[in-house]
């Protein structure tokens, strides 16, 4: 009888979970009376130098909101990183920086949604034949940085 109960709460409780997806955290949801959290608006770094573009663009790819986003990004910059264009690395600074939500990029990249307008380019196309994976690399852990130092012995 106990038993039942469990699992009716909790399909109950996973149909809530899987319908409401991602939201943002209201200062309603602390107490506050504003609707939402106001993040800063992203802006491009001019004049930034590209080794310390990379370097940063390396560190973000690595430390993101979610493990998914985290694996992905990580291992698709220990991959292309070193070898994008100045350009390359503007539009993907651009994707991995600008959107607020990182479900919309992981959805992106996955093709579950279709990216808005301004963020279908060459390297969402490049994000998305990555993530499909057709080598079946076991994907499981971000990269060792060792690979970062191996030139420079």
């Amino acid at each position: 009888m106990l038993a039942a109960g469990v699992r009716t709460r909790s399909a109950l409780l996973s149909s809530v979970f899987i319908r409401q997806g991602p939201r943002w955290i209201t200062t309603a949801d602390t107490g506050g009376n504003a609707a939402e959290i106001q993040l800063p608006v992203w802006k491009e770094r001019k004049n930034e130098k590209p080794e310390v573009k990379r370097a940063r663009l390396l560190y973000e790819s690595r430390k993101r909101g979610m493990l998914e986003n985290c694996l992905l990004l990580s291992l698709f910059a220990k991959k292309y990183l070193n070898t994008m264009t100045e350009v390359q690395m503007s539009q993907y600074d651009r994707l991995i920086n600008e959107p607020s939500n990182d479900w919309d990029i992981y959805y992106w990249i996955t093709g579950a949604q279709e990216p808005p307008e301004e963020f279908n380019n060459e390297m969402m196309d490049l994000l998305k034949e990555f993530s499909k994976n057709r080598n079946m690399e076991q994907r499981l852990r971000q990269p060792d940085l060792e690979y970062l130092f191996k030139e420079a012995q």
